[in-house]
This record gives structure tokens, C-alpha cells and sequence, in this order.
């Protein structure tokens, strides 16, 4: 099948989710505002940590890592792009390009999100991101390759720390982002 070089779609619709849905990884982009400020594509994983929530919604666990820059673009801007390409079967790219916002633990919407998504101990927010462009192209120059497994370094990391050594693991490591904006806030913050 050869698929035409691009279309802009109204919404999610159902072939569209399950395409999705089927995809082992995915691309996120945020940018700060200032001029000199950092880009950031983050590679993301981990099936069942990504959910359609409806025609225009998609959710995703934030998952503990080096850095927060995905949560501090967004709580500045909310501007992001996901990005899912497909490896194998017809190429093809879908981008949703939107709003998004973070959800923490704390927050009155944590756990209807997090009843759409896979439970991670290493879950530090909730993503979510509303469309305002959903754009489907070719995907021709995408190489093919075959998923072999998701890896599980990050789930054994996490299940080896404590509450608090995660804690202090995210106080250390993700309460700036490079550019200096906040990150989410830690426990020790409340």
C-alpha cells in the first residue's frame, strides 16, 4: 500500500487509536520560550503508559528519569508535539501537535488519569495533551525495524529504591529543568 504524503485528520477516530495503540514507542517535543532555551525530544515506551483518553486527548505516565524537561516546558507553556512512527508494516508518522498540562500525584485528577494507564512506581505526572492538529505523513524514509522487547531497567530501578530514595532521587535530579524553570515540586516542598 502506498500511503499519500500527508492528511490532516479532525480527530482521533478509531483506526487512528488502534494504529496508536498498537505503536511500542513514541516521540515527545517541547520547547521553552526564550529564544536561547532548550528543545526537547524525549523517547518513550513502556507499553500500557500511554492511553487515547477520547477523539481529541491522549495521556501518558511521566516516568522518573535525568531530567524534567517535558513537565517544566509545559507548566511555562504547554506547548507539545508526540510523535509516533511505525517500524514495521506501511510507513507512516502521526503527530499530534497541542495543548498539554501536567497532573501530579496531588492533583484531584490523578487518579481518574491514571485508572487509563498502566500503574508504574516510577510514575512521577501524568501527561495530557489536547489536539489541536492531527497529522498523519508518509513515513517513506522511517528505516524497518523488528521490536524485540520493552526493556525493564527502568521498572527495576525503581522497585529497587524507597519512597524516600526516589524522592530524593527527583529533589536532586528534577527540580529544574536546564534552562532553569521549576520542575514538579517533592514532597519536601508541601
Amino acid at each position: 500500500m502506498v500511503r499519500s504524503m500527508g492528511k490532516v485528520h479532525d480527530s482521533i477516530d478509531d483506526a487512528l487509536r488502534s494504529w496508536i495503540e498498537r505503536q511500542h514507542m513514541f516521540f515527545v517535543a517541547t520547547a521553552a520560550l526564550a529564544a536561547d532555551a532548550t528543545v526537547n525530544v524525549s523517547p518513550k515506551g513502556t507499553d500500557g503508559t500511554l492511553a487515547v483518553l477520547d477523539d481529541r486527548r491522549v495521556a501518558y505516565l511521566d516516568l522518573t528519569g535525568s531530567g524534567i524537561e517535558t513537565v517544566a516546558h509545559l507548566r511555562e507553556n504547554g506547548r507539545i508535539t508526540l510523535m509516533w512512527c511505525a517500524f514495521d508494516g506501511p510507513p507512516r508518522i502521526v503527530r499530534i501537535q497541542g495543548r498539554g498540562h501536567v497532573v501530579g500525584p496531588d492533583d484531584d485528577e490523578w487518579a481518574v488519569m491514571l485508572g487509563h494507564l498502566r500503574p508504574h512506581r516510577g510514575a512521577r505526572a501524568i501527561v495530557v495533551v489536547t489536539a489541536i492538529r492531527i497529522f498523519d505523513s508518509c513515513g517513506y524514509s522511517v528505516p524497518r525495524m523488528e521490536f524485540v522487547e520493552q526493556r525493564p531497567t527502568l521498572d527495576d530501578w525503581t522497585e529497587r529504591k524507597s519512597d524516600d530514595e526516589l524522592d530524593d532521587y527527583r529533589r536532586a535530579r528534577n527540580a529544574t529543568s536546564l534552562d532553569g524553570l521549576p520542575g514538579l515540586p517533592t514532597k519536601s516542598d508541601s
